[in-house]
């Protein structure tokens, strides 16, 4: 048994597990995968903390900004003590060895980024949440903690709305196991891979903590707000840092004209993308940037721009479209980032803490991670001293062992994998960038009618050992709640803010200055 239990082994994961274990606690993180291998290492364009190492700045600015950027639907005390806390989690991240790129001073570098004031992002040339994830890692095998690899999430046990641990699916056997601990946080990321082929996300980026959290009593909030990034690359929707606008990379159209402010924020950027590619292409050109420079600063741009589309920035144009990125919404939490269910923490962009909003600001999500990973660490590891642990009946376990057998027993009519595709699309087209009410609603009834014939989607491979098949085949039901759960937000949500734009209600309306709730199950 442990004291803490973390779902997920990203920045948030990392951050929460090195907070505990200070605590004193015995303290697990359970891995879909490997830690190397999470979302994070994607984050490429900074850390916004208010350090001034490029001009002037203060922590009052990037409140400001974060709040703004948020459609004013953002918690003030939770952004405050978020950004507050910022230039302490950037001065931790140096002293356990992060990389940071450097000024000629010997500062740690920062570059603006969209909808910032200043010039207030941290970076590691455009690797810089690989280097944080791998800085934190290291970290954690330096303290002892204890990774449960390869286990998948099924759900989460709880008793009289009290946390008891989590089943889960042993991937290498297909064993259902019961992990028992007195508190849990998830920090499985979020569900951008609901767009299916139209994301900046892995495959495996389909909200199962969210799901699970869902379904033990948590509340859901602000479902509706996606961030589409407005740079992925045209072929593949593999992410160009906001970085590359950020050293003065232009938005171009087919005649090479600049359309839009390359630096404001994410939504409008990306509508602005969306309306011009109606009429024909549209291009990041960076080519005046100069080959040392883009060498120098974005190696990794120019490396994914030549793997995947096959052009150099250096001397070409980028083909660029908006692409989902960011889920805003997941398991509401409180102020120490507890659940409704007690015990139950989330962190990272699982949770919907009040920090982004209606949208979130560059630079913010790594923030986020650190700086709330490290809280809900703290907070989930004193809960845990708390009370006495007493087990609970098996009711639960011998009901999921039950679901896996009836799934080798579904029919196999149906190809999941082709419903899969046909979501990710229907999602970009009818609840993406724009939205509105007739569309929202046929893709409602096209998810309720996926959940109605889910079990004849049955498996094609009934192997024991290793079943991705079986996997992916959870984690798409996983995909259609969550799918739901956004949908039905985005419809009773008339009006237009932040990511959230319906084109039969442009406008913002007071009446919706407050959070969505979801909770059917």
């Amino acid at each position: 048994m442990y004291d803490v239990l973390i779902i997920g082994a990203g920045g948030a994961a990392l951050s929460a597990a090195l907070s505990s274990k200070k605590e004193g606690v015995k303290v697990a993180v359970l891995c879909e995968s490997y830690p190397t291998r999470a979302q994070t290492s994607m984050a490429q364009g900074g850390i916004n903390a208010s350090l001034g190492n490029a001009g002037k700045d203060s922590v009052s600015s990037h409140i400001e900004d974060t709040l703004k950027s948020s459609g004013e639907i953002g918690s003030k005390e939770m952004i405050s003590k978020m950004c507050k806390d910022a230039p302490n989690r950037v001065k931790w991240l140096e002293s356990i060895g992060m990389p940071y790129s450097r000024t000629d001073e010997g500062k740690i570098a920062q570059r603006k980024l969209g909808g910032a004031s200043s010039d207030r992002a941290c970076y590691a040339q455009d690797f810089t949440g690989l280097k944080i994830l791998h800085t934190l890692y290291d970290q954690c095998l330096k303290e002892d903690i204890e990774f449960l690899n390869e286990k998948f999430l099924l759900e989460f046990v709880v008793q009289d709305n009290l946390i008891k641990g989590a089943i889960c699916l042993d991937i290498r056997t297909t064993e259902v196991e019961f992990i028992k601990s007195k508190s849990v946080i998830v920090a499985s990321g979020g569900f951008s891979a609901l767009y299916y082929n139209f994301t900046t996300n892995t495959n495996q980026s389909t909200g199962d903590g969210i799901a699970a959290a869902l379904r033990v009593g948590a509340k859901l909030s602000n479902m509706e707000f996606v961030q589409f990034h407005p740079t992925g690359l045209k072929k593949s929707g593999i992410l160009i840092s906001e970085s590359a606008r950020g050293a003065g990379g232009y938005l171009v159209n087919e005649k090479g004209e600049r359309f839009t402010d390359e630096l404001g924020p994410r939504d409008r950027v990306s509508r602005a993308i969306f309306s011009e590619l109606e009429s024909g292409g549209v291009y990041l050109d960076i080519r005046h940037l100069g080959e040392e420079f883009i060498d120098e600063h974005m190696p990794q741009e120019r490396k994914l721009a030549i793997t995947y589309e096959g052009i150099d920035p250096v001397y070409e144009l980028i083909p660029i479209s908006p692409v989902a990125h960011y889920s805003m919404g997941g398991i509401y939490v409180d102020e120490n980032l507890m659940s409704l269910v007690k015990g139950l923490f989330a962190a990272g962009e699982c949770s919907e803490s009040g920090v982004h909003g209606a949208n979130r600001l560059g630079g913010n999500s790594l923030l986020e991670i650190l700086s709330f990973g490290r809280l809900a660490g703290e907070n989930s590891a004193k809960f845990s001293k708390s009370y006495d642990y007493k087990d609970t009946d098996t009711k639960q376990q011998d009901s999921v062992k039950k679901f896996i057998q009836e799934i080798y027993e579904y029919e196999n009519r149906e190809n999941f994998y082709e419903s899969r595709e046909f979501l990710g699309e229907l999602f970009y087209k009818k609840a993406g960038i724009i939205k509105e009410k007739k569309a929202l609603k046929e893709a409602l009834l096209e998810v309720e009618k996926m959940q109605e014939n889910y079990t004849s989607m049955g498996l094609g491979d009934r192997s024991r050992v290793y079943n991705t098949n079986l996997i992916e085949f959870i984690k798409f039901k996983n995909t259609l709640t969550l799918g739901k759960a956004l949908l039905v937000s985005a419809i009773k949500r008339e009006e237009s803010r932040g990511a959230h734009f319906r084109s039969d209600f442009p406008s913002i309306d007071e009446n919706f200055n407050h959070r969505s709730f979801y909770d059917e199950v």
